[in-house]
């Protein structure tokens, strides 16, 4: 049996900001005047149903659906609420990373349910990374690793960027921050594994 870390994504209170972890990855956000929306397009089922479970845990309502190439979409309503973490990730129209970010628990949880998977065996874990967003690429290895998760940048130039985290200490430290899979076989297969 796991042990629960005192500092895993389960010992944390649930925030608004946990879904900068979705910005990470792929996830967008967009204001209008209601306010501002989350939105992931994920490749899985399980993926999107843990994150609306996450966004409906912040107190916001979030609805699946799919994205014109037919693959699972999670969002929020556009709400007040999101406004300030619209306002942090975005300069002007485009997806930028928080000065100082450093990913919480819950954001890193956020963040492998939108994009991480195992790679070789479980020697190594990617987090993916927006391919339409390249600027974000060094600051967010730069931010993991300030969350004590250094990662290599993969891809950069191709259609799957990541953040490859490899070696047993660094994914145990992921794995204790992002505490237990969503109860799916496809989950457990895509968690890191120590």
């Amino acid at each position: 049996m796991a042990q629960l870390s005192f500092f895993s994504a389960e010992a944390v209170p649930p925030a608004v900001t946990d879904l900068g972890g979705l910005l990470a990855a792929q996830g967008q956000v967009v204001s209008s005047r209601e306010g501002a929306r989350v939105s992931v397009v994920v490749d899985s089922v399980w993926r999107a149903e843990a994150i609306a479970e996450m966004m409906r845990e912040t107190g916001l309502d979030a609805e699946i659906g799919r994205s014109e190439e037919d693959r699972p979409l999670v969002r929020t309503a556009a709400v007040p609420q999101l406004t300030t973490l619209a306002a942090r990730w975005t300069r002007g129209a485009v997806k930028a990373v928080p000065e100082g970010w450093v990913p919480g628990t819950r954001a890193q949880r956020a963040w492998v349910l939108a994009s991480g998977r195992v790679e070789l065996d479980g020697q190594r874990y990617v987090l993916g990374l927006d391919p339409h967003a390249p600027d974000t690429h060094n600051v967010l290895a730069q931010s993991l690793m300030r969350a004590g998760v250094a990662p290599t940048i993969v891809g950069n130039r191709g259609p799957s960027p990541a953040l490859r985290i490899s070696g047993r200490r660094r994914l145990m430290h992921l794995a204790e921050n992002i505490g237990e899979a969503p109860d799916d076989p496809d989950a457990r297969r895509n968690w890191p594994h120590i």
